[in-house]
């Protein structure tokens, strides 16, 4: 999917999508939700959401799962850039497909027991901190560089503008990122705007809402190239009066085809073959059969 809508900065775009939240998902009352009550869910203060209201700072990583938790949209509704957000907008339209354990477990970062496990409806509730660096190592395991070395916390950081060392803790389990941070990992490997955030139920739906969207777009790739010209240009159905077509009839037919699909760029003039002319058809034209 390619666009050319400007991205906004990290901090502006948070503060506009939960300013979205509050305004959209109102209470019974048709309020919007008070700073205190959102934060009470996740044990905080009100006042730890008033830079992120406002829009002069980010909030801190669980609390930034809190909030979405909260209003029960997927784990990387406020750190997703746009065209993330709208692909996983459209995936989620479809259901699940199926796959193996262990490609889910790539896409995921989840041990193919827990995906089994929340197949099964029984999904393991991991504390934040440790799934977070569980996906954050998983990461670093399977995404290696070209040699095969996986990335080092430095190279990682640089490209969010960061020090490795901030990124220490977190590999140690001693900690969370902050959410710029978050952000930045994840678009330094390329994975789902809400992979470190996104609990196992959703993070198995994600993945499986990938690939089915992958499958989908795969399919007219496989089918047959005459048939895609034809679905293309709204072809519903051929009739050819075989009783009048002779010979020549039949190769001028084969040409006509064969030139629709040259155009189409489906296959070369050169290497096309001709459609032969059926035996039956030959000898009621009075040829040999």
């Amino acid at each position: 999917m390619a666009g050319t809508a400007p991205e906004l900065p990290l901090c502006l775009r948070v503060h506009r999508r939960f300013l979205r939240l509050r305004a959209t998902r109102r209470d019974k009352h048709g309020r919007e939700w008070p700073l205190s009550a959102i934060a009470e869910d996740f044990q905080a203060p009100g006042a730890s959401l008033g830079p992120l209201n406002a829009g002069t700072g980010l909030p801190r990583l669980g609390h930034a799962a809190g909030v979405q938790r909260f209003f029960g949209v997927y784990a990387g509704f406020l750190l997703a850039d746009s065209q993330s957000a709208v692909e996983h907008a459209l995936a989620a339209t479809g259901a699940g497909a199926p796959a193996d354990l262990g490609h889910l477990s790539y896409l995921t970062g989840m041990e193919p027991c827990d995906i089994r496990l929340t197949l099964d409806g029984a999904p393991p509730r991991l504390p934040l901190k440790e799934q977070v660096r569980r996906r954050f190592e998983h990461l670093r395991r399977t995404r290696l560089r070209a040699d095969g070395q996986v990335h080092s916390l430095a190279a990682i950081a640089r490209s969010f503008c960061a020090s490795g060392q901030s990124l220490t803790r977190l590999s140690h389990g001693e900690g969370l990122p902050n959410l710029a941070a978050a952000a930045g990992i994840q678009r330094f490997y390329g994975v789902d705007g809400g992979f470190l955030l996104a609990d196992d139920t959703e993070a198995l739906t994600t993945a499986l809402a990938g690939i089915e969207q992958e499958l989908e777009t795969a399919g007219p790739r496989t089918e047959n190239p005459m048939l895609a010209v034809l679905r293309a240009h709204d072809v519903r159905s051929i009739v050819t009066r075989a009783g009048r077509l002779s010979p020549a009839g039949w190769k001028s037919l084969a040409g006509h085809l064969d030139d629709l699909l040259a155009r189409e760029g489906q296959l070369t003039r050169e290497g096309t073959g001709r459609v032969a002319v059926p035996d039956d058809r030959k000898a009621a034209e009075g040829g040999a059969p």
